[in-house]
């Protein structure tokens, strides 16, 4: 089975599909709607061949349904019929879980995609759930007011990395999280990563869409040149949680699309 991936993004959609080397991309941006992003994809994926397709949405996304317009986007995506439209199977989720999923490596995972705004999602035992932290009340504003694309070109870098170690450090006392991921691209932004965190990779969105399509039998449909699945997670220093002993994608895949 080939997979297209598809991960929108408020800047760009970007592509990869199975046996392609190379993702590809597009330029988003706040005028374009469902509509144009899907025949922005198809015209940019020409002479590929892929039976499914998994889509990583900017916006609360339940059951593989758009439940709220994205905030950085266009209109027409509440509703909207991408496997008519991609004329396959779909399967869409959240864009941070999308990533949260393909950085996954075991225990109880905060991903925090610093990007156009703040993606958010947890993976805890196995279980993605997909979260809009960044719409929280933080000081005058919420947490994506603070720690988004357009606070790091208003405030500067020195103040953006500030309000970055803060919002990291009040979720991570809150979410009591093993390991904590920042991804997105304004991570590399970032001087040094806050305590107990590690740097994500855009290509971790790739990766998880390709994990959603894995079999029982646990084969993977990933690109030639993606990176091998971890199959053991981190130590954990807290005696009292039992780690799992796999990092069971197949049990992944069956999840990604419950409401949390």
């Amino acid at each position: 089975m080939k997979v297209l991936v598809v991960d929108v993004g408020g800047s760009h959609v970007k592509i990869l599909a199975t046996e392609q080397d190379e993702p590809r991309k597009f330029s988003s941006g706040p005028k374009m709607t469902a509509e144009k992003m899907v025949s922005g994809v198809k015209e940019l994926v020409a002479g590929w061949k892929y039976d499914v397709v998994s889509i990583g949405y900017p916006g609360s996304a339940i059951r593989n349904f758009v439940v709220s317009e994205p905030h950085n986007l266009g209109k027409g995506w509440v509703g909207f019929d991408f496997e008519s439209a991609f004329a396959c199977p779909v399967k869409l989720i959240n864009d941070a879980a999308m990533q949260a999923l393909g950085s996954y490596k075991g225990g109880k995972l905060l991903f925090l995609g610093l990007g156009t705004g703040l993606g958010s999602a947890m993976v805890v035992d196995g279980i993605v759930a997909p979260m809009e932290l960044g719409h929280l009340p933080y000081k005058k504003g919420t947490y994506e007011d603070y720690v988004g694309a357009d606070s790091l070109e208003r405030r500067g870098k020195k103040k953006w990395r500030k309000h970055v170690a803060k919002v990291v450090a009040y979720l991570t006392a809150a979410l009591k999280p093993h390991d904590v991921v920042l991804g997105g691209g304004n991570v590399n932004e970032l001087k040094e990563l806050p305590p107990g965190c590690r740097a994500g990779d855009n290509a971790n969105a790739f990766l998880g869409g390709f994990r959603m399509w894995e079999d029982a039998s646990g084969r993977d449909a990933s690109p030639r040149r993606s990176r091998s699945l971890p199959t053991k997670p981190p130590h954990s220093s807290n005696p009292g949680y039992s780690l799992m002993k796999t990092d069971s994608p197949t049990q992944l895949s069956k999840e990604v699309n419950t409401c949390p």
